[in-house]
């Protein structure tokens, strides 16, 4: 990600208001162990399936996104990783867990595990009952935190990554694009927080962030232990 979209920004402040919870969930060992290319095929398999069924939910936070938007701008924004989400990602989700030998049929039929209903209705129940910025926030951990996993997978795993099952995965977060939008995120999450917020406010986005964070990490755990 560029510097500039972190260094001083809203989100590294979040980021660093809950560094031991932050770090958890960056370096699950569900994540390392896609890194080092150990991971069991089964867990991330169920993880796939169960990623699915988040997208689903996700695609309805920045629907959200777009109702309690108040300017065109924000609109557009929300507007376009929702349509990117649900036009796009999705099948290439389909696609990618084809690989792994989960088909579509497999992506829609299976029950979603507890973790990750919790996490989903968390995110939207804090859209529901505040605004486009205490939204934000709560997804901020998913989009930026994926990009920075799939930089340090890339770096940290480099020299065995040609042979590595899930290298594709790893890439794709590392990729330039995805860096491009966690910055993007990262930068919008600063305008709102200056139309919207104010330093009295710090206290409770912190807390949406930390619990999002222990969301995601709980997430990797379920997969984990599937």
């Amino acid at each position: 990600m560029h510097e500039n979209a972190k260094t001083g920004s809203l989100f590294d402040r979040l980021k660093e208001s809950c560094r031991s919870e932050w770090d958890a969930y960056c370096n699950h060992a569900f994540v390392n162990q896609i890194g080092d290319g150990s991971l069991d095929l089964e867990s991330f398999q169920y993880y796939l399936m169960q990623d699915y069924q988040f997208l689903i939910h996700f695609s309805r936070a920045w629907a959200l996104a777009v109702y309690k938007a108040d300017q065109l701008s924000e609109m557009l924004w929300a507007s376009e990783i929702l349509h990117s989400t649900l036009k796009t990602e999705m099948s290439l989700h389909v696609d990618f867990s084809a690989r792994y030998g989960v088909d579509q049929a497999a992506l829609e039929s299976v029950s979603e595990a507890v973790s990750n209903l919790a996490y989903t209705r968390y995110v939207l129940d804090k859209g529901m009952s505040s605004d486009l910025l205490e939204l934000q926030v709560a997804l901020s951990p998913c989009v930026v935190g994926y990009a920075e996993i799939g930089a340090r997978l890339a770096s940290t795993y480099q020299s065995c990554l040609a042979d590595n099952r899930y290298r594709e995965w790893i890439e794709m977060y590392a990729s330039d694009e995805y860096q491009e939008l966690a910055s993007q995120s990262i930068l919008q999450l600063d305008d709102l927080f200056r139309k919207r917020g104010n330093e009295k406010r710090f206290t409770s986005l912190s807390e949406t962030f930390r619990q999002s964070t222990l969301l995601e990490t709980d997430f990797w755990s379920m997969c984990h232990n599937s």
